[in-house]
Protein backbone atom coordinates (compact mmCIF):
# COMPACT_ATOMS: atom_id res chain seq x y z
CA UNK A 1 0.00 0.00 0.00
CA UNK A 2 1.43 3.42 -0.94
CA UNK A 3 2.57 5.60 1.96
CA UNK A 4 -0.09 8.22 1.21
CA UNK A 5 -2.86 5.64 1.45
CA UNK A 6 -1.44 4.26 4.67
CA UNK A 7 -1.43 7.77 6.16
CA UNK A 8 -5.00 8.31 4.98
CA UNK A 9 -6.12 5.01 6.47
CA UNK A 10 -4.36 5.86 9.73
CA UNK A 11 -6.04 9.28 9.85
CA UNK A 12 -9.45 7.79 9.12
CA UNK A 13 -8.93 5.25 11.89
CA UNK A 14 -7.97 8.00 14.33
CA UNK A 15 -10.99 10.11 13.40
CA UNK A 16 -13.29 7.12 13.78
CA UNK A 17 -11.83 6.38 17.21
CA UNK A 18 -12.32 10.00 18.26
CA UNK A 19 -15.93 9.99 17.05
CA UNK A 20 -16.65 6.77 18.92
CA UNK A 21 -14.96 7.99 22.09
CA UNK A 22 -16.38 11.51 21.91
CA UNK A 23 -19.78 10.95 23.52
CA UNK A 24 -18.16 8.87 26.24
CA UNK A 25 -15.32 11.30 26.89
CA UNK A 26 -17.43 14.48 26.79
CA UNK A 27 -17.84 16.01 30.24
CA UNK A 28 -21.50 16.07 31.21
CA UNK A 29 -22.76 18.92 33.38
CA UNK A 30 -24.86 17.90 36.39
CA UNK A 31 -26.83 20.78 37.92
CA UNK A 32 -27.19 20.54 41.70
CA UNK A 33 -29.69 22.48 43.85
CA UNK A 34 -28.09 25.13 46.04
CA UNK A 35 -30.55 25.90 48.85
CA UNK A 36 -29.53 28.12 51.77
CA UNK A 37 -29.17 25.55 54.56
CA UNK A 38 -26.16 26.41 56.76
CA UNK A 39 -23.63 24.91 57.16
CA UNK A 40 -24.47 22.79 54.09
CA UNK A 41 -25.05 25.75 51.75
CA UNK A 42 -24.54 29.40 52.71
CA UNK A 43 -26.21 32.11 50.61
CA UNK A 44 -25.79 30.29 47.28
CA UNK A 45 -26.78 33.37 45.28
CA UNK A 46 -23.69 35.22 46.55
CA UNK A 47 -20.42 33.98 45.01
CA UNK A 48 -18.04 32.56 45.92
CA UNK A 49 -20.03 29.50 46.96
CA UNK A 50 -19.64 28.58 50.62
CA UNK A 51 -20.64 25.60 52.74
CA UNK A 52 -20.32 21.84 52.73
CA UNK A 53 -22.06 21.30 49.38
CA UNK A 54 -19.45 23.28 47.40
CA UNK A 55 -16.74 21.24 49.15
CA UNK A 56 -18.51 18.00 48.25
CA UNK A 57 -18.94 19.03 44.60
CA UNK A 58 -15.29 20.08 44.40
CA UNK A 59 -14.25 16.64 45.68
CA UNK A 60 -16.53 14.91 43.15
CA UNK A 61 -15.16 17.00 40.28
CA UNK A 62 -11.58 16.37 41.37
CA UNK A 63 -11.91 12.60 41.50
CA UNK A 64 -13.29 12.04 37.98
CA UNK A 65 -13.68 13.71 34.58
CA UNK A 66 -16.91 12.24 33.22
CA UNK A 67 -19.26 14.59 35.10
CA UNK A 68 -18.92 18.21 36.15
CA UNK A 69 -21.11 19.03 39.13
CA UNK A 70 -22.32 22.64 39.21
CA UNK A 71 -24.37 24.26 41.98
CA UNK A 72 -27.35 26.37 40.86
CA UNK A 73 -28.98 28.67 43.43
CA UNK A 74 -32.62 28.01 44.26
CA UNK A 75 -34.84 28.28 47.34
CA UNK A 76 -36.66 25.94 49.72
CA UNK A 77 -40.08 26.29 47.98
CA UNK A 78 -38.77 26.80 44.43
CA UNK A 79 -36.51 23.73 44.35
CA UNK A 80 -39.48 21.44 43.62
CA UNK A 81 -40.48 23.35 40.49
CA UNK A 82 -36.87 23.71 39.32
CA UNK A 83 -36.40 19.95 39.73
CA UNK A 84 -39.58 19.04 37.85
CA UNK A 85 -38.81 21.44 34.99
CA UNK A 86 -35.35 19.95 34.52
CA UNK A 87 -33.36 22.99 35.64
CA UNK A 88 -31.92 20.84 38.41
CA UNK A 89 -30.63 17.28 38.12
CA UNK A 90 -29.82 16.59 41.77
CA UNK A 91 -31.12 17.76 45.14
CA UNK A 92 -28.63 16.99 47.92
CA UNK A 93 -29.04 16.70 51.72
CA UNK A 94 -32.73 15.95 51.23
CA UNK A 95 -35.31 13.67 52.76
CA UNK A 96 -37.86 12.10 50.35
CA UNK A 97 -40.55 12.90 52.95
CA UNK A 98 -39.97 16.67 52.70
CA UNK A 99 -42.65 17.30 50.09
CA UNK A 100 -41.15 15.08 47.37
CA UNK A 101 -43.75 12.31 47.54
CA UNK A 102 -45.61 13.38 44.38
CA UNK A 103 -42.48 14.24 42.38
CA UNK A 104 -40.75 11.57 40.29
CA UNK A 105 -37.22 10.90 41.48
CA UNK A 106 -34.75 8.30 42.65
CA UNK A 107 -33.11 8.55 46.05
CA UNK A 108 -29.61 7.66 47.18
CA UNK A 109 -28.86 7.39 50.90
CA UNK A 110 -25.61 9.33 51.36
CA UNK A 111 -24.65 7.58 54.58
CA UNK A 112 -24.54 10.94 56.41
CA UNK A 113 -26.47 11.67 59.61
CA UNK A 114 -27.26 14.96 61.32
CA UNK A 115 -30.00 15.83 63.80
CA UNK A 116 -32.43 18.69 64.38
CA UNK A 117 -32.41 19.65 68.06
CA UNK A 118 -34.04 22.19 70.35
CA UNK A 119 -31.99 25.07 71.75
CA UNK A 120 -32.83 27.35 74.67
CA UNK A 121 -30.96 29.93 76.69
CA UNK A 122 -29.14 28.66 79.77
CA UNK A 123 -31.04 29.83 82.84
CA UNK A 124 -30.71 28.90 86.56
CA UNK A 125 -32.56 25.65 87.23
CA UNK A 126 -33.35 25.01 83.56
CA UNK A 127 -32.63 21.41 82.57
CA UNK A 128 -33.52 18.91 79.83
CA UNK A 129 -37.11 18.65 81.05
CA UNK A 130 -37.68 22.13 79.65
CA UNK A 131 -37.86 20.64 76.15
CA UNK A 132 -40.51 18.03 76.93
CA UNK A 133 -43.48 20.36 76.47
CA UNK A 134 -43.45 22.82 73.57
CA UNK A 135 -46.95 24.24 73.81
CA UNK A 136 -47.04 27.44 75.80
CA UNK A 137 -43.52 28.35 74.71
CA UNK A 138 -42.42 30.70 71.93
CA UNK A 139 -40.65 28.93 69.08
CA UNK A 140 -38.30 30.34 66.45
CA UNK A 141 -38.43 28.28 63.23
CA UNK A 142 -37.04 28.50 59.73
CA UNK A 143 -39.77 29.28 57.22
CA UNK A 144 -40.55 26.41 54.87
CA UNK A 145 -38.83 23.71 56.92
CA UNK A 146 -40.62 20.50 57.85
CA UNK A 147 -40.41 19.63 61.56
CA UNK A 148 -41.28 16.28 63.09
CA UNK A 149 -42.88 17.79 66.22
CA UNK A 150 -45.40 19.49 63.87
CA UNK A 151 -46.01 16.29 61.87
CA UNK A 152 -43.98 17.84 59.02
CA UNK A 153 -46.67 20.47 58.42
CA UNK A 154 -44.76 23.51 57.15
CA UNK A 155 -47.79 25.81 56.71
CA UNK A 156 -46.97 29.14 58.42
CA UNK A 157 -50.49 29.70 59.77
CA UNK A 158 -50.56 26.28 61.41
CA UNK A 159 -47.15 26.74 63.06
CA UNK A 160 -48.00 30.25 64.26
CA UNK A 161 -51.34 29.21 65.76
CA UNK A 162 -50.38 25.82 67.19
CA UNK A 163 -46.88 26.62 68.46
CA UNK A 164 -46.67 30.41 68.77
CA UNK A 165 -43.94 30.27 66.15
CA UNK A 166 -41.92 33.10 64.69
CA UNK A 167 -40.81 32.16 61.17
CA UNK A 168 -37.61 33.60 59.72
CA UNK A 169 -35.10 32.94 56.98
CA UNK A 170 -32.07 33.00 59.29
CA UNK A 171 -30.86 30.41 61.79
CA UNK A 172 -28.54 33.04 63.26
CA UNK A 173 -31.52 35.32 63.91
CA UNK A 174 -33.40 32.50 65.60
CA UNK A 175 -30.52 31.69 67.96
CA UNK A 176 -29.95 35.37 68.70
CA UNK A 177 -33.64 35.75 69.58
CA UNK A 178 -33.20 32.92 72.09
CA UNK A 179 -30.09 34.55 73.56
CA UNK A 180 -31.91 37.89 73.85
CA UNK A 181 -34.99 36.24 75.42
CA UNK A 182 -37.25 37.31 72.54
CA UNK A 183 -38.22 33.67 72.04
CA UNK A 184 -37.87 30.55 74.15
CA UNK A 185 -36.72 27.75 71.83
CA UNK A 186 -35.13 27.57 68.40
CA UNK A 187 -34.67 24.47 66.27
CA UNK A 188 -31.39 24.00 64.42
CA UNK A 189 -29.15 21.13 63.42
CA UNK A 190 -26.28 19.99 65.59
CA UNK A 191 -23.95 20.86 62.75
CA UNK A 192 -25.25 24.43 62.73
CA UNK A 193 -24.79 24.94 66.47
CA UNK A 194 -21.11 24.10 66.14
CA UNK A 195 -20.77 26.49 63.21
CA UNK A 196 -22.60 29.28 65.08
CA UNK A 197 -20.47 28.98 68.21
CA UNK A 198 -17.31 28.88 66.12
CA UNK A 199 -18.30 32.23 64.61
CA UNK A 200 -19.70 33.70 67.87
CA UNK A 201 -17.44 32.45 70.62
CA UNK A 202 -18.78 35.07 73.03
CA UNK A 203 -21.92 32.94 73.40
CA UNK A 204 -20.10 29.80 74.54
CA UNK A 205 -21.86 28.29 77.56
CA UNK A 206 -25.03 30.33 77.05
CA UNK A 207 -27.04 27.82 74.98
CA UNK A 208 -28.76 24.74 76.36
CA UNK A 209 -28.95 22.07 73.66
CA UNK A 210 -31.58 19.36 73.96
CA UNK A 211 -30.87 15.68 74.20
CA UNK A 212 -34.30 15.34 72.60
CA UNK A 213 -34.02 15.02 68.83
CA UNK A 214 -36.81 16.42 66.66
CA UNK A 215 -35.65 14.39 63.68
CA UNK A 216 -32.62 12.46 62.63
CA UNK A 217 -31.42 13.51 59.21
CA UNK A 218 -30.34 10.64 57.01
CA UNK A 219 -29.31 12.73 54.07
CA UNK A 220 -30.25 11.65 50.56
CA UNK A 221 -29.43 12.71 47.03
CA UNK A 222 -32.54 12.91 44.85
CA UNK A 223 -31.99 12.29 41.13
CA UNK A 224 -34.32 13.62 38.45
CA UNK A 225 -35.60 11.21 35.78
CA UNK A 226 -33.59 11.90 32.64
CA UNK A 227 -30.65 13.41 34.53
CA UNK A 228 -27.24 12.88 32.90
CA UNK A 229 -26.17 10.76 35.89
CA UNK A 230 -27.92 7.70 37.34
CA UNK A 231 -28.64 6.83 40.94
CA UNK A 232 -26.15 3.95 40.68
CA UNK A 233 -23.42 6.29 39.43
CA UNK A 234 -24.10 8.78 42.24
CA UNK A 235 -23.91 5.97 44.81
CA UNK A 236 -20.64 4.69 43.35
CA UNK A 237 -19.00 8.13 43.45
CA UNK A 238 -20.08 8.74 47.04
CA UNK A 239 -18.74 5.34 48.03
CA UNK A 240 -15.36 6.22 46.53
CA UNK A 241 -15.29 9.41 48.62
CA UNK A 242 -16.21 7.38 51.72
CA UNK A 243 -13.50 4.80 51.15
CA UNK A 244 -10.86 7.47 50.55
CA UNK A 245 -11.77 9.27 53.79
CA UNK A 246 -12.86 12.44 52.01
CA UNK A 247 -16.46 12.30 53.31
CA UNK A 248 -15.17 12.14 56.89
CA UNK A 249 -12.74 14.98 56.17
CA UNK A 250 -15.50 17.23 54.83
CA UNK A 251 -18.31 16.45 57.27
CA UNK A 252 -16.70 15.10 60.45
CA UNK A 253 -15.71 18.45 61.96
CA UNK A 254 -19.35 19.55 61.87
CA UNK A 255 -20.52 16.59 63.98
CA UNK A 256 -22.19 15.01 60.96
CA UNK A 257 -21.85 11.24 61.30
CA UNK A 258 -20.39 9.38 58.34
CA UNK A 259 -21.82 5.88 58.50
CA UNK A 260 -19.60 2.97 57.51
CA UNK A 261 -20.56 0.73 54.61
CA UNK A 262 -21.84 1.34 51.14
CA UNK A 263 -24.40 4.00 50.37
CA UNK A 264 -27.71 2.69 49.14
CA UNK A 265 -29.71 3.72 46.10
CA UNK A 266 -33.36 2.94 45.60
CA UNK A 267 -36.29 4.22 43.56
CA UNK A 268 -38.58 6.46 45.56
CA UNK A 269 -42.31 6.75 44.98
CA UNK A 270 -43.37 9.75 42.99
CA UNK A 271 -45.50 10.94 40.12
CA UNK A 272 -44.56 9.09 36.99
CA UNK A 273 -42.80 6.25 38.81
Amino acid sequence: MPASMRRMASLCGLLLAMLQAGPLAAEQVVNVAGVHFPPYVIKPEQPPAQGLLPQLLEALNRMQERFRFVMLPTSVPRRFQDFEKGRLDLAVFENPAWGWQAIAHQAVDMGLEDAEVFVARVEPGREQGYFEQLRGKRLALYSGYHYAFADFNAEPEFLQNAFNATLTYSHDSNLLMVLRRRTDIALVTRSYIGDFLERHRQYAGQLLVSERVDQLYRHHVLIRPGAPISAEQVAALLEQLRESGQLAEIFGRYRIAVRPGAVDSSAAAGAGN
